[in-house]
This record gives C-alpha cells, sequence and structure tokens, in this order.
C-alpha cells in the first residue's frame, strides 16, 4: 500500500509528532490551568496525560525492550 520509500522517509516524522502532541497537549493544557487556578481543569488534564501515557509506555516497553529480534539477525 502507497510508496514504500515515501513511507521509510516520512514514517519516523509521523511518529515523532504523534509521541510529541500525545506528551505536549496535556502538558500544556496543565500547565494552563495551574496558571489560572482551575483545580478541576488540573484534574482532568492529569487524567488526559495518564491515558496518554499508556500508549506511549506499551510500546517502548514491548516495541524498544522486549523486543523479538527475527531468525538471523543480531540485536
Amino acid at each position: 500500500m502507497g510508496l514504500p520509500d515515501v513511507r521509510r522517509e516520512t514514517g519516523w516524522v509521523f511518529g515523532l509528532m504523534a509521541l510529541v502532541t500525545a506528551v505536549l497537549a496535556p502538558a500544556a493544557g496543565f500547565m494552563v490551568a495551574q496558571l489560572g487556578d482551575r483545580r478541576e481543569a488540573r484534574g482532568r488534564f492529569l487524567i488526559m496525560a495518564a491515558v496518554s501515557s499508556v500508549p506511549i509506555l506499551f510500546f517502548l516497553f514491548f516495541g524498544v525492550l522486549l523486543a523479538e529480534c527475527p531468525d538471523g539477525y543480531h540485536c
């Protein structure tokens, strides 16, 4: 599906942007809520950060730390 060269070259950019936005949005929202002294909004952004961290930790744990090597490859 698609052009493999384009996916290979730009795939890491989209992955990086997904990671940045998953971390940046809750952090920025929390800081704005902190400056505005809005307790309920801070709680919502903390929940948002916890929910956003689950796929990131899942990828880090299973995709990087416990990655299996295919036969013939040395990791």
